[in-house]
């Protein structure tokens, strides 16, 4: 039941922020935000994930770790850490003041005149911030509720890269579907060799 209880957390989480992504969840928080909409679809987002997160603590927060051998528990950790490391490394190849939403409060542009973004980690995988995601969670899944959040968690960005896909090739068009048979979603197995870059954030988190 607490597993249960604790994806249903998820699913929440998972469903509150595709409402707030969809077009009718935008055009809500620029009514009621303004400028600032952005920012206050992320501190929704964070808001929510912390109670989801919270939610699992209570559940399952006292269930002892696994029984895991020493090296394996080092090389989870050192995973999780790598993971921290690539995403802060990944950030320097975005705009963060657009994608905290600093930017469109201050009126310096909005999330569909983005360019395209090819740079960076963009060369090797589309979506580095996720990549640095799995990491960071598969690092931490040394207990029933590292492993569930992992699962759960592994689960949401799989589904929302699906659909974030979907809205980058409404917006860019060929441009993106070109990039995309060029370039893997995940795993760095090839590089684009033709793909022209543009300097320019593409979040994979925009809604």
């Amino acid at each position: 039941m607490s597993h249960l209880l604790y994806a249903l957390a998820w699913l929440s989480f998972g469903a509150g922020h595709s409402m707030l992504a969809g077009a009718r969840g935008r055009g809500w928080l620029e009514h009621r935000f303004g400028q600032g909409h952005r920012l206050a679809y992320n501190a929704f987002a964070v808001a929510h994930i912390l109670a989801v997160v919270a939610v699992g603590w209570v559940l399952l927060g006292d269930r002892p770790a696994f029984g895991l051998p020493t090296p394996l528990v080092w090389s989870l950790h050192a995973l999780s850490a790598a993971g921290v490391i690539a995403m802060v490394i990944f950030l320097r190849s975005y705009d963060t003041s657009r994608l905290i939403g600093t930017a469109q409060w201050r009126g310096h542009g909005e999330d569909d005149d983005e360019p395209l973004n090819l740079n960076g980690p963009h060369r090797w995988v589309r979506h580095p911030l996720y990549v640095a995601g799995f990491m960071i969670l598969w690092g931490r899944a040394l207990d029933p509720l590292g492993l569930h959040t992992a699962l759960w968690g592994t689960a949401y960005l799989i589904v929302g890269t699906l659909f974030e896909e979907r809205k980058l090739l409404a917006r860019y068009g060929e441009a993106y579907a070109a990039y995309r048979r060029s370039v893997p979603m995940f795993i760095p197995w090839r590089k684009a060799g033709s793909a022209r870059t543009r300097k320019g954030p593409n979040g994979p988190l925009n809604p």
